[in-house]
This record gives structure tokens, sequence and C-alpha cells, in this order.
């Protein structure tokens, strides 16, 4: 069945709370409706891409959020809900569903909605303003976004390197590694790439900035070509004739599944970063990119609130 979707919770929990005597808190709530709908361990803990909530508690928060905001609810305390009045009527409906449509008849809800447009028992605003069926939540809408952006940004990092030249390629190469704590400074290991040319071996820089250990580097610039295991062989193979256990072969292509499973049976430890990998960590170290605008998504702070001394 997998996770219900946020409106597909709202009359679950609206029969819950009535069941459970017109008031239940969060974690009741969210216990319950796991049960209700029979989510496997699995699915009880899965985690939105924040990381910062369970699937099933966010969709819950945000169903009895709305559900507050109509009038279905109200709150007498931090994370408990109770059933109103007109809770009381709605459930007595016998609906099959209650959804953000349905919310609309309620003014507060449609004034939730809506800021500043009149409503007075329908939306003035008329039908189309009703909100979309939609079934994630408003995080879970962000991070999509914010997924589909980055998604679209790694491509066009990637199909920007492949137009640029392979000394700049070596440039970025050295930079990122620097920026990941790898290298020295960028004079050390420029200096240290490109210089080699020994079987295959583009490179040396150092693990740290003390120079403990170094690490063998390969760099490929190529469109289309897929590395394959006879590249990533040949790359090994220079490592042991250094004596070196470390290596990171990178590819603004991609890596064939076998090049893949051979670095995994071999004793050497060489790290495979593909296109998609190289563009990503670009982002996540701020190498070629920008910031356009920043958003922060806070939360109240309870403690800010407590009278208690």
């Amino acid at each position: 069945m997998g996770i219900p979707d946020y409106q597909s919770l709202m009359l679950p929990v609206l029969k819950f709370v009535q069941q459970a005597g017109g008031e239940a808190t969060l974690t009741q709530a969210v216990v319950h409706l796991g049960e209700l709908f029979s989510l496997s361990e699995e699915e009880k803990v899965k985690l939105i891409p924040s990381g910062k909530s369970t699937f099933i508690r966010n969709r819950t928060h945000w169903a009895t959020w709305y559900l507050k905001k109509a009038g279905l609810f109200d709150s007498p305390k931090r994370a408990t809900f109770r059933l109103t009045e007109r809770g009381k009527n709605v459930l007595n409906q016998n609906l099959q569903r209650v959804d953000n449509k349905f919310l609309t008849q309620f003014p507060e809800f449609s004034e939730f909605l809506h800021p500043g447009k009149t409503t007075k028992g329908k939306n003035d605003a008329g039908a189309d303003s009703a909100p979309p069926n939609i079934e994630k939540t408003p995080e879970e809408l962000i991070e999509t976004a914010y997924k589909q952006i980055r998604a679209e940004l790694a491509s066009e990092i990637l199909d920007t390197i492949k137009q640029c030249t392979p000394a700049f390629f070596e440039r970025l190469v050295v930079e990122l590694l620097v920026t990941m704590g790898y290298g020295g400074s960028l004079e050390d290991a420029g200096q240290a790439i490109g210089r080699t040319g020994d079987g295959g071996i583009d490179g040396i820089i150092k693990e740290d900035k003390l120079g403990l250990d170094v690490i063998f580097v390969q760099a490929k610039r190529w469109t289309e070509h897929t590395v394959g295991r006879p590249d990533v062989q040949q790359f090994a193979g220079a490592l042991q004739g250094q004596r070196a256990g470390k290596g990171i072969f990178l590819t603004t292509s991609r890596f064939s599944k076998e090049a893949q499973e051979y670095v995994k049976a071999i004793g050497s430890k060489i790290v495979l970063i593909d296109g998609e990998t190289l563009a990503n960590l670009m982002i996540d170290y701020n190498v070629g990119v920008a910031t356009v605008t920043t958003f922060q998504i806070k939360r109240i702070d309870s403690d800010y609130f407590s009278e208690d001394i």
C-alpha cells in the first residue's frame, strides 16, 4: 500500500481523535496510522530527504495542521490536538474523504490559503482557487524542487566541463581535490597533477596537508566514451608499480559495470568518480558554482516560550 499522502490521513486522524476521547498527541496519531495502514517497519522509519522526520510523522503533522486551520481541531498544548464541534459535525456526515478541497468551504481555511480575500462559506475567488489535490507536504515539495534544481545544475556543469580544454579540466580537478582537503595547497597540487605520465598516472597529490601519505590520480575528460575495465586495470597496475595503495580515477563520462566490479575485487583502494559524481561534488564544495538565493525554513523555538524558571 505504501505511505499515504497527507490528505489521505485527514479523515483517519479525525476518526482516531474521536475514538481517543476527543484529544490526542501527534505521536499517538502517528503510531495509530502506521498500524491502520499496515506500514512495514521500514516504512515507519523512512525519513524525508532532509532526514529531520519520518514520512509518516511529517505527513500526519501536515494533516493535523490543515485540519486546525479549518477549525476541525484546536490545539490545547504543543503537539496535541483536540476535536472541535466543527470537527464532530464533519464526522457526523459519514464522509468517504476529507481533503484540501473539502476544507475550502470553511472561511478560516480559505483565508489561510488566500490571505486578504473575502470568504463567505465558499471561496469567493471561485473553484479555480481551491488548492491543488497534491500528495506531498510543503516540506516534501520544497525538497523535491531542490533536488530537481540540483540535478539540472549538475547536468549543466557536466556539459560545460566537456566543452572545456583538458588543461582547464586539470585545474578544475586540482581545485576540487584541494577544496575537499587533499593535495595540500593549490600550488602543491598544481605541481603534482599532470606531471608524471607514468603508465596511466596523471598525478600524485598529498592525502593530507602534512603529506603523511599520497594519492595517485587519473583524470579523463571524455564526452561519451565509457571508462571500461582495461582503463581502470591499467591504472591499478601503475599503482602497483609505484607500490601505492590509493588512487582516484575521475572522468566526465561514466564507468562500466565491469570496471566497478574490478575495483571492488582488487587490493588497492581506488575511488571511481564519474561525471555525475564529479558535478555533485563541485556543487557540495562550491567549486564552479555560485549561490543565487537562500531560503531558510524555521520552526518555533519551544524553549523560548517556556515559562519555567
